[in-house]
């Protein structure tokens, strides 16, 4: 059970939370809850002093000169996430949405957003029942932090709008007359504290992390399995050619290839000194990406565990502190940043692909890796067209790595007059993994298929693929047959993609 409240949370518990791996509580340590009462204590008082306090007794943005008569304050909350529900464009899936509720409550947790635990056991059953907002993608500029979006995850609190309840999107007050859930109504600070925050670009980048990490260890399997295929020389991955260019990720590719390959251990004739980059020097594409994950953990983490509204609320120092940490210049170089490593993963299995299909370069495997009998290899195309398409996915993938975090644009009457675009980025960043992930499934259904050809001509053994790759191969069979005549594949890349992004497969987990 991951318990909010406790301790720092990592990606992975924001993963496992978003997949329903895992069930969530609230923490009952009577330190977190004297903290979050302090809080509201803190605020209470104020307000029946008549403090002055941004978005609680004045209007909010470029507004904060004008003062709330009192009689109207309680309403404020309401008209907060209200004039913010205009966002557009593809709605998040569910899993991303428990990702962006995950996000809020952690960050909520750590006591300086003046809210009540009651509102924090409201966003922990909306996870617990899988009650999950229906959040558009569009609107966000990425500071005050993602209003828009985050003004459904407000709502849907409050019993408005609607969310995804098994499957269905529903409304949210129909689903909490059958659960016997009370809507809230916001206090002061509360509409406020729950969107002035950075939750949907993080709650995105979490997820975001769990799928780059995986296609590190993806990639170097394929280019294992490429290497064997085109009878490559495994030597370019040697560990003493690696001890001289120390960069860790890089060196723990080369290690997997090793492995992969059993380099060493099994004889194999390569006709070529050098292979080309594609091959040569994956470690050292993948290795980027690889190299690049600590990093970006470090930074995604850091915004997971913070506070990041404003004000902020030091209920226990009983101070109400102006700034701008819902700004997500973090969040935009960690998503900005991966969409570059990850969209040259593409690139590279799209080489390797290229090398595979073409009979100046397979070292005699049939063009386009047809398994066409002699007779009908005149009207049989292989895998030509999986190719064109990979090379789309490509394509597409690297026209998205332009930086979003650059464009930032002015707003709001020039108050919101440097904006992060951190969630732009991190949609970004999800489109070029999809792309790339759809490479590594074309990329898949090759390597098995000319793995199966090299095997049905006996110019390899089962010996010399080995155990971890064989495996491979037979998982991929279980989805798509070796293709001995045209068919049309889409519905088996699809399988292939889902199980992807699935992560089905273990890959180099209890091997180091």
């Amino acid at each position: 059970m991951i318990i909010f409240g406790d301790s720092r949370l990592t990606i992975e518990d924001v993963a496992v939370v978003a997949r329903q791996q895992q069930s969530v509580a609230l923490s009952q340590a009577p330190e977190f809850r004297r903290r979050i009462a302090a809080g509201v204590e803190f605020l209470d008082r104020l307000l029946a002093e008549e403090g002055v306090i941004y978005g609680v007794t004045t209007g909010y943005g470029d507004s904060c000169t004008v003062s709330i008569p009192a009689a109207l304050v309680e309403e404020l909350p309401r008209h907060l996430y209200t004039f913010h529900g205009c966002g557009l464009g593809e709605n998040l899936s569910a899993e991303l949405g428990r990702a962006v509720l995950a996000a809020r409550l952690v960050s909520l947790c750590q006591g300086y957003s003046g809210v009540r635990e009651v509102l924090l056991q409201q966003l922990a059953r909306l996870l617990q029942e899988d009650i999950i907002p229906v959040i558009p993608s569009e609107g966000s500029v990425g500071a005050s932090g993602d209003l828009t979006p985050l003004s459904y995850v407000a709502a849907v609190l409050c019993g408005e709008r609607q969310v995804y309840d098994k499957g269905r999107i529903r409304p949210t007050m129909e689903v909490f007359q059958e659960r016997g859930i009370t809507p809230l109504t916001l206090r002061p600070k509360e509409g406020l504290a729950i969107m002035n925050g950075t939750a949907v670009m993080t709650g995105i980048a979490c997820m975001a992390y769990q799928r780059a990490a995986y296609l590190t260890r993806l990639a170097t399997r394929i280019t294992a399995m490429v290497s064997l295929v085109t009878n490559g020389n495994a030597n370019h991955f040697d560990e003493t050619l690696f001890q001289v260019k120390p960069h860790p990720g890089q060196q723990q590719i080369a290690e997997w290839l090793r492995h992969d390959l059993h380099t060493g251990e099994t004889p194999r004739n390569s006709k070529r000194l050098q292979d080309r980059y594609s091959l040569r020097c994956a470690p050292h594409v993948i290795g980027v990406l690889a190299d690049t994950l600590p990093w970006a953990r470090q930074l995604i983490e850091n915004e997971l565990n913070s506070a990041n509204d404003n004000p902020i609320i030091d209920g226990e120092g009983e101070h109400v502190l102006h700034g701008g940490h819902f700004y997500g210049g973090h969040i935009a170089l960690v998503m900005d940043t991966l969409k570059n490593t990850v969209a040259n993963i593409a690139d590279l299995l799209d080489r390797q692909m290229a090398l595979m299909m073409d009979t100046r370069f397979n070292n005699g495997l049939p063009a386009n890796l047809s398994g066409a009998a002699p007779e009908r290899a005149a009207i049989n195309h292989g895998l030509k067209a999986v190719q064109i398409g990979t090379s789309a996915w490509t394509a597409e993938a690297l026209k998205q790595t332009m930086p979003a975090s650059v464009f930032s644009r002015s707003t709001e009457c020039h108050n919101q007059d440097k904006v992060s675009m951190g969630t732009i980025a991190a949609r970004d960043c999800l489109r070029v993994l999809q792309l790339t992930e759809q490479v590594a499934a074309a990329s898949l259904i090759a390597c098995a298929q000319g793995l199966d050809l090299r095997l049905a001509r006996a110019e390899l053994s089962e010996q010399q693929i080995g155990v971890q790759l064989l495996d491979t191969v037979r998982q991929v069979r279980e989805v798509t047959a070796f293709i001995t005549e045209d068919r049309a594949l889409e519905q088996e890349l699809r399988v292939l993609i889902d199980q992807i992004q699935q992560q089905r497969w273990s890959l180099y987990v209890n091997w180091h």
